[in-house]
């Protein structure tokens, strides 16, 4: 699994009811102690302060949440709350044709929607009017709304924007030196408060924080800075990641038993190459006193002369090239021929699954013959045929002979020697960029992709993006697990906005920014 989706496997693997950490989860609300004297300022100042009030935050940091406290926490008989977005209606026109619906106003005009204001205000209702994603506001739309702000002598609306630190700019450039509008900037969860706040996720899902380590818990708050969106996302990764650590763990010893075929050949052929080596080294080769049976596969009897088959000619036996050679008997009185063991070993040729091809040399026949008169040197082994021609003194081969008598052909000098394994050693490369890493400032910042326990999956992904994509390996319950990262950035804003140019496929797996202090820190602990 590559992709961090929750999904069903994930769901079914923890027996959780829902996602835990979706954006969106009914009736979920957090508000750790630091939160709620934020809500309590929020209404204070609505009631009290003139100016237009800005509560700015990183992507993440629970801005929409607060705002939809902010509106299930006021009174519903004297508070009528207009909430826009800003996304896809950024202009005045947008923003003034929203608030207008919403107040019954026919038109969309700053006049027209004050007017209604102070009307609901003489019948004791105040308007909220809540703007979330503020940061994507024009400046016409953000003018149109410091002008509601500011009101009429009868009347106004209380206005709250919603957005990123970058709307402060925006603001300070229109409203030159007078005082228009008051910031309220969030700050990241603690430590204590992240793992409240993952206890609650996890509550709400059927499960507890009982699925976390104290040292995971630790790594989750330092790799997101504390804030809740980012949380999410890092909890949802720290859990798939285990998830296919376990599973990974449980179908590995199976793997132990599942040699490819192609190294059993291999080993194979060496075992057979030793054991004729064994046979064939010095005084081993002289023949005992007393004799051995005559008729044995793979051994010369000793007497000459005797009348044989086939009118004395030397008798040739192919059983069929799907028997396997014997290998040579104990006690024999001849030397064992060592052409077909040569064959079988070094001649090895596989088709696509690893078992040797029918009718190549790795398939050696079975040859039961009688030996040439004593002192004479056996020669290499005839080419097997497929039915046995008796002749005076000729053998069948595969291709015709020129002379009708078999020469005997001196045996090599040297003894076989040890046939290497066909298939080579593969070298497991080192994951890529852990050295990088290392190079980096601790304060810059990369973007997680995602992670895999598939080594050649991680190098497949990143050859196939290039460019800035990298990869490091770390150790996670004691499994290696491949973590792809992308760029290097100067801080977490620069890497978030990097997050939205990166193409869909790979937003699809909701990446997300860390520091490089934290790769560097699980690298050091993978060594």
């Amino acid at each position: 699994m590559t992709s961090l989706h929750a999904d069903e496997a994930f769901l079914g693997h923890y027996q959780l009811s829902h996602d835990p950490f979706a954006p969106r989860v009914p009736g979920f609300k957090f508000f750790p102690a630091q939160r709620k004297p934020v809500l309590g300022q929020l209404h204070h100042l609505a009631r009290y302060s003139q100016l237009l009030l800005v509560v700015t935050g990183p992507q993440g940091s629970g801005k929409t949440l607060l705002r939809q406290a902010l509106v299930a926490s006021t009174n519903k008989q004297s508070v009528q709350s207009v909430v826009v977005s800003a996304r896809g209606a950024g202009d005045a026109a947008g923003v003034l044709r929203q608030v207008a619906q919403a107040l019954n106003v026919e038109q969309a005009e700053i006049g027209a929607i004050l007017a209604q204001v102070v009307q609901l205000a003489l019948t004791g209702q105040e308007v909220y009017l809540l703007v979330d994603d503020a940061e994507q506001l024009d400046e016409s739309a953000l003018e149109a709304l410091l002008a509601l702000a500011a009101g009429a002598p009868e009347g106004r609306p209380h206005v709250f924007l919603f957005g990123e630190s970058s709307l402060i700019a925006q603001l300070d450039a229109l409203s030159l030196e007078e005082e228009r509008f008051h910031v309220i900037e969030l700050q990241p969860y603690t430590e204590e408060e992240t793992r409240e706040y993952l206890d609650q996720r996890l509550e709400g899902a059927g499960r507890g924080i009982e699925l976390f380590t104290a040292d995971q818990i630790s790594d989750i708050h330092e790799s997101s800075d504390g804030w809740p969106g980012t949380i999410n996302q890092v909890a949802r990764d720290a859990m798939i990641e285990a998830m296919i650590a376990s599973r990974s763990a449980v179908k590995r010893p199976s793997m132990g038993f599942n040699m490819p075929k192609k190294h059993v050949l291999a080993i194979s052929a060496v075992v057979v190459v030793a054991v004729a080596a064994a046979w064939l080294m010095p005084g081993r080769s002289k023949a005992p006193t007393t004799g051995a049976p005559a008729n044995e596969q793979a051994q010369l009897p000793l007497g000459q002369g005797t009348p044989q088959p086939n009118g004395g000619a030397p008798a040739v036996e192919f059983a069929g090239n799907s028997q396997p050679m014997p290998l040579p008997l104990v006690g024999n009185s001849q030397p064992v021929m060592r052409g077909p063991l040569a064959e079988a070993a070094g001649g090895i040729t596989e088709g696509d699954d690893g078992v040797p091809v029918e009718g190549s040399s790795a398939t050696p026949p079975t040859v039961t013959t009688i030996a040439p008169p004593a002192g004479i040197q056996p020669g290499p082994a005839p080419t097997p045929v497929a039915k046995p021609v008796p002749a005076p003194t000729q053998v069948a081969t595969a291709k015709p002979a020129p002379a009708p008598v078999v020469k005997p052909v001196p045996a090599p000098a040297k003894p076989a020697a040890a046939v290497k394994p066909v298939e080579k050693p593969v070298t497991v490369a080192k994951a890529a960029g852990g050295s990088w890493y290392a190079g980096q400032a601790p304060g810059n910042y990369v973007v997680q992709i995602l992670g895999t326990s598939s080594e050649s999956a991680a190098q497949s992904f990143v050859k196939e993006q290039g460019g800035e994509y990298r990869y490091f390996k770390k150790v996670l319950n004691g499994k290696p697990l491949y973590v792809i990262t992308y760029g290097n950035f100067a801080n977490r804003d620069a890497a978030v906005t990097a997050i939205k140019a990166l193409p869909a496929k790979v937003q699809a797996g909701k990446p997300w920014p860390r520091t490089v202090a934290s790769v560097q820190q699980e690298l050091a602990t993978t060594r």
